[in-house]
């Protein structure tokens, strides 16, 4: 029959993706559904390995042991340890596969990034980044890439075509789908011979359901950067008896550029195209609350800064620096996509001009004083300048003593012009999602598995909790794709 599958995929970015290419390779005949028309967009850059062979031609190793103890206590052990190993145990393979059958095929390299320095134990680093990208250090967008492999490997490709609901029959097993055309609306069930995957992402996209599973996220993100992300695929799996995660895990940029005067909790933006970006709000330069009183050590993983700036008035802060600040960016020594220059985003030029464009559009504030540019951002006028002074005090004598920022973050914000910001968190993605067990089966409330039902990617759960540790960069993307094809390999063996 047409509309019968070995194995059905719902969701075709990272996750999905990995578990068609892996589904397909065990000669299951596959299915691969997505709401939206397009998603080769969405393939991140950054993947993240412990001991994979680009790493290792680069004498690169991860300590295992170490990360996983990490982690643990990173997510203060609120998850499933042995997603965490499972995850381990099998992220090489994972890179590996990536470089030899996408990479490597269309000109495209696994680019291992050494430098993981820390200092001080919140910024506990480890080396596990592997940037996707081209033989002269440029991005690879692979997303068509892997578009091509898929169906190269004989996978039913169909976009616009949305889960609405699971079907299963009088034992509780899921046996298919059903899904709704999105221009027409039209219904149409497919049956899944061997299992369904759930690849749909989170629900940061989904008002209702931010405000009732993670009613502080949506209060201190000012914009979410994944419209898609509409939580269908844990409703559908919570409706036949799936167990989801009971508190929320989050990956939040502090690059959330809003009008002065903005009022947080009624500003919640969903919109991929990048309203408000302001990429060097990730740097660790002086940050005070709408009191204008300096709150925190900046020099803390991205996300604990958003943390910590919920705990104040208006769940906002300004960022403050000036013109001189400009020309020393290299020395805040950032990770990842914040790192200045290649694999970062921007270098110091561009970043200029990303501050002109915030300038132009009314985020930025320029002024010739401190006290004019409390004017601008309406913060107390004696508090910022106090703390502008005191901070420039510890900065000339190398020690902050109020919170105990590294020395080579300290820069003054002694010379005119200075400028300033009010931000708040840019929601990336939701990571609660389905629970699963290490073969990715989605489980009920007992911890068994709902026959023939899988899930990875951000629509499963277990794995994160709270705060994103952006300190092992590619975890997300690894997390999603090699979860995503071990799902695959499950779902095919089945």
């Amino acid at each position: 029959m047409d509309n019968t599958y070995d194995v059905i995929i719902a969701g075709a970015s990272n996750a999905g993706g990995m578990a068609a290419c892996a589904a397909a390779e065990k000669g299951a005949k596959v299915l691969l559904i997505d709401k939206q028309g397009s998603s080769q967009f969405l393939y991140r850059s950054f993947f993240a390995a412990l001991d994979s062979n680009a790493q290792r031609r680069a004498g690169i190793k991860v300590d295992k042991a170490k990360l996983m103890n990490f982690l643990t206590l990173f997510f203060q052990d609120n998850v499933d340890e042995r997603l965490l190993w499972t995850w381990a145990n099998h992220t090489d393979e994972t890179a590996n596969w990536l470089e030899d059958n996408i990479l490597k095929p269309n000109g495209g390299v696994l680019r291992p990034q050494s430098d993981a320095h820390y200092e001080t134990i919140v910024n506990t680093a480890f080396n596990t980044e592997l940037a996707i990208a081209t033989p002269d250090n440029g991005w690879a967008h692979y997303g068509d890439w892997m578009i091509d492999k898929i169906k190269e490997l004989g996978v039913t490709l169909k976009y616009n075509t949305k889960l609405e609901e699971l079907v299963t029959d009088d034992s509780g097993a899921v046996t298919g789908i059903i899904t709704s055309d999105r221009s027409s609306g039209e219904k149409t069930e497919y049956h899944a011979n061997k299992g369904v995957i759930i690849c749909t992402g989170g629900y940061g996209g989904n008002v209702e359901l931010m405000k009732k599973w993670d009613p502080l996220g949506y209060k201190k993100n000012v914009y979410s950067d994944g419209p898609r992300d509409d939580g269908s695929g844990i409703l559908a799996g919570l409706k036949v008896g799936a167990a989801r995660d009971e508190e929320p895990a989050e990956i939040i940029f502090d690059r959330g550029a809003v009008p002065v005067g903005t009022n947080a909790e009624e500003h919640y933006q969903i919109d991929f195209k990048d309203p408000g970006y302001f990429w060097m709000g990730a740097y660790p330069l002086l940050k005070v609350n709408l009191n204008g009183e300096r709150f925190g050590n900046e020099s803390v993983p991205y996300q604990f800064d958003i943390n910590a700036m919920a705990k104040q008035p208006g769940y906002l802060e300004a960022q403050i620096w000036s013109e001189d600040t400009m020309d020393h960016l290299a020395q805040f020594d950032t990770q990842g996509c914040s790192r200045l220059g290649w694999p970062g985003i921007y270098n110091t030029e561009e970043n200029k001009e990303e501050i002109k464009r915030r300038i132009d559009d009314g985020m930025i504030q320029k002024a010739d004083t401190i006290e004019e540019l409390a004017e601008k951002l309406e913060l107390p006028k004696e508090n910022l300048v106090a703390t502008v002074k005191r901070y420039n005090e510890m900065c000339e004598q190398g020690e902050d003593t109020d919170f105990g920022k590294e020395k080579f973050r300290l820069f003054p914000v002694d010379k005119a012009p200075y400028y300033g910001v009010i931000m708040g968190g840019r929601l990336l993605a939701t990571l609660d999602g389905l629970r699963i067990n290490t073969k990715m089966e989605v489980i009920d409330k007992k911890g068994k598995p709902i026959p023939h039902l899988y899930a990875a990617g951000n629509a499963s759960g277990g794995f994160f909790w709270g705060s994103y540790p952006d300190r092992v960069p590619g975890l997300t993307c690894s997390h999603a794709q090699t979860f995503g094809r071990l799902a695959g390999q499950y779902a095919a063996e089945n």
